[in-house]
């Protein structure tokens, strides 16, 4: 009889190792990508339930990260390039459209609680209005131009 069971008690050994493996693949794949303003797409959501995507919010850009089994996505726009905001609310989640000067379709940031969308929406206006009120930030190291201004 102990000659029927081992081999029970491996394959279920290797389930329980696939298992924790995909649930440390999910937990750490799920965590903030940077630091900062990072909001995170509810797993309640279409497409979160596993990898939810995140947005990144900086002084000069919004990235879009949406991590993949191998790899990852990332769209990056640039705080001058960020045309409008828009949050579409449902019952539970919101839907976040931030739309480009360049024209082309907004990028979707889909499943986020309605709290983190309006918070998403006043930084992206707060950072705009900084950024055309004072001007872009030096560029690091205080690299100047061949005529000798400072670059953006």
């Amino acid at each position: 009889m102990s000659s029927l069971a081992d081999p029970v008690w491996l394959v279920l050994g290797l389930v329980v190792l696939a298992a924790a493996a995909l649930a440390a693949v999910v937990v750490r794949k799920g965590r903030p990508f940077a630091s900062g303003d990072v909001f995170r797409a509810s797993r309640l959501s279409r497409g979160n339930h596993l990898l939810p995507t995140q947005v990144l919010i900086t002084p000069t850009s919004v990235v879009q990260y949406t991590p993949r089994w191998i790899g990852k996505e990332e769209e990056s726009i640039h705080m001058a390039h960020v045309a409008s905001v828009k949050i579409d609310t449902g019952l539970l989640l919101s839907d976040v459209f931030i739309e480009t000067s360049g024209g082309a379709s907004p990028v979707r940031c889909h499943g986020h609680r309605k709290r983190d969308a309006v918070r998403m929406k006043a930084l992206i206006e707060q950072y705009q209005t900084d950024y055309y009120r004072t001007g872009p930030p030096p560029a690091p190291g205080g690299a100047r131009s061949p005529s000798g201004s400072r670059l953006p």
